[in-house]
């Protein structure tokens, strides 16, 4: 489980971007919920740490696309593969997310420069 933050530093309605490799986001929604999803868009290069927030959704600040936080699954284009999803945990009043093992969803310009990036 990776610590995050306590979750009174991540007020409702607000988001964290983690770097981890590649990077999550970290969303407290309005309803006191807690979520965490990979931070890129599977359309193109955005964070979505940086997008709108409503209810448990969220819309990517580059071109609209919107994500379910509680399944990653699109909601609106342009964007077509879901966001891979991350459990979440409140434990002593941290943020702990275990992250998941499934292959993200990344854009192909991410997935070349994360690959780039690794270690030979």
């Amino acid at each position: 489980m990776l610590t995050v933050c306590p979750l009174a530093s991540l007020p409702r309605g607000e988001a964290l971007r983690v770097a981890t490799n590649p990077p999550i986001a970290v969303f407290h929604t309005e309803d006191g919920e807690v979520f965490a999803i990979d931070d890129t868009c599977t359309h193109q290069d955005a964070s979505l740490a940086d997008g709108w927030l409503e209810g448990c959704a969220v819309e990517c600040p580059l071109h609209a696309s919107t994500f379910d936080l509680r399944t990653g699954a699109v909601d609106a284009p342009p964007a077509k593969l879901p966001v891979r999803t991350h459990r979440v945990e409140i434990r002593d009043g941290m943020v702990l997310v275990d992250l998941s093992a499934e292959e993200p969803n990344l854009p192909p310009e991410v997935r070349s420069r994360l690959v780039a990036q690794e270690p030979s």
